[in-house]
C-alpha cells in the first residue's frame, strides 16, 4: 500500500547519538520520494542538537530522560513537559509512526501514546536489506511502499559554534596547517578506548612527515566523577607530550560544540560511538577503532573510512599507532 501524497510521518528515534544520525538516511528517503510530506521526529533533549538545520524534518519534538536532567530541574517538571509534548504529538494524526530502532518498550509505549493510523516497527525481517544500521532502517520505506534506498547520513554545523571553534583554531594555530586530524578521545565502552600514550604517538608520527596540525577532542570532567565520567586527566596527559606540536585541545560539553569541532577536521580518529557517526555525518574520513562491537553494523556510513579491530575484537589498546597511520594515509589522509 503506498502512502497519500502528503502524509504526516512520524520517526521515534529516543536513544544514543550514532543511532539518531544513522536515521537520517531514512528521513533523507522520506523527503525525496515524499515532497509533500509531514515528517517529524521525535528524540530526546540531548541528542535534538544533531537534527537541527536538517532540511528533511519540518518539525523535532524533544523531551528530557530523567537521567538528563538540568540540575535544579524537577522529575515532576520533567514529566509534565514530556506530557505536553505527546499531547502536541496527538493532535498531529499522524498517518505513519516509524519506530526504526525496533521494538524498544519506551519506543512502544510512546507510539501507543501519541496514536496514528499505521505503526511500522523494525523487525527481524528487515535484517535481510543487509547488516548495517542504515540498511536496516531503510528497510521501513519498502514496508511503506516506498523505493528502497540508503542515502548518506546528514548533518548540518551550527554557525555560533563554528565561529568559537575558529576563534580558537586562529589564535592556537596562528599559522595554519595544510590540513587538520581531528583525535577524539572519549568512547563510552571500555573496549574502545584507546590509551593516551597511543594518541601521543600518533601525532608525533604525522607531524614528523608532513603539515598536519592536530585538534583534540573529549568529553570534559574527571575520569573520577562517578556519575558523569570525562577524560580531562588522559587530554592533558597528551597535550603534555605534545605540547611541541601545532595542537588545540577542546573539550566538548555538548553536541553542537562536538558538531562543529568535527566540521573543521580534514580527517578524523575515533573510537567506535556517537562522535564516529558525526564524523559520517559530516563528509569526513575516518579512521574507526572497534573493540567489542560490530563494525558490519556501526561502520562509518557513505564516507571513506578505514575500521581497525584485532582479529579476537579484544580492547583496541592493541592497536598500534603506526597502524593508525598507515590507514590514514591510505585514505589520503
Amino acid at each position: 500500500m503506498s502512502p497519500a501524497p502528503a502524509p504526516r510521518v512520524l520517526v521515534i528515534r529516543r536513544d544514543n547519538i550514532g543511532d539518531l544520525i544513522c536515521t537520517t538516511p531514512l528521513l533523507r528517503a522520506l523527503r525525496t520520494q515524499l515532497t509533500a510530506a509531514r515528517i517529524a521526529v521525535l528524540a530526546n533533549r540531548y541528542n535534538e542538537a544533531a537534527l537541527r538545520g536538517n532540511p528533511d524534518i519540518d518539525a523535532v519534538y524533544a523531551y528530557t530522560k530523567a537521567k538528563h536532567r538540568s540540575p535544579g530541574e524537577s522529575l515532576l517538571g520533567a514529566y509534565s513537559d514530556r506530557l505536553g509534548t505527546i499531547l502536541s504529538m496527538r493532535r498531529e494524526r499522524f498517518d505513519w509512526v516509524l519506530l526504526p530502532g525496533g521494538p524498544q518498550a519506551s519506543a512502544l509505549r510512546f507510539a501507543r501514546w501519541i496514536g496514528g493510523r499505521r505503526v511500522l516497527v523494525r523487525s527481524d525481517d528487515d535484517d535481510d536489506a543487509g547488516p548495517h544500521e542504515v540498511e536496516q532502517a531503510c528497510r521501513l520505506l519498502v514496508r511503506m511502499g516506498l523505493r528502497y534506498e540508503t542515502p548518506a547520513l546528514r548533518l548540518a554545523s551550527p554557525a555560533a559554534e563554528l565561529a568559537e571553534v575558529d576563534a580558537r583554531l586562529a589564535e592556537a594555530l596562528p599559522q595554519r596547517p595544510q590540513r587538520i586530524v581531528g583525535l577524539h578521545v572519549s568512547a563510552r565502552k571500555p573496549s574502545q578506548r584507546w590509551p593516551a600514550e597511543r594518541f601521543a604517538e600518533l601525532a608525533l608520527r604525522l607531524r614528523a612527515r608532513e603539515d598536519v596540525g592536530f585538534m583534540l577532542l573529549w568529553a570534559p570532567g574527571s575520569q573520577n566523577n562517578p556519575l558523569h565520567p570525562g577524560d580531562d586527566e588522559k587530554a592533558a596527559a597528551i597535550l603534555a607530550t605534545t605540547r611541541d606540536l601545532p595542537i588545540v585541545g577542546i573539550p566538548t560539553q555538548r553536541l553542537e560544540q562536538l558538531i562543529a569541532a568535527i566540521a573543521r577536521c580534514d580527517a578524523f580518529v575515533c573510537g567506535d560511538g556517537g562522535a564516529m557517526h558525526v564524523a559520517a555525518g559530516l563528509g569526513k574520513p575516518v579512521v574507526a577503532l572497534f573493540g567489542q562491537s560490530s563494525p558490519e553494523r556501526w561502520h562509518p556510513w557513505g564516507v571513506p573510512h578505514v575500521v581497525l579491530r584485532r582479529p579476537d575484537g579484544a580492547d583496541v589498546a592493541g592497536i598500534g599507532a603506526d597502524e593508525v597511520a598507515a590507514a590514514l594515509a591510505s585514505l589520503n589522509c
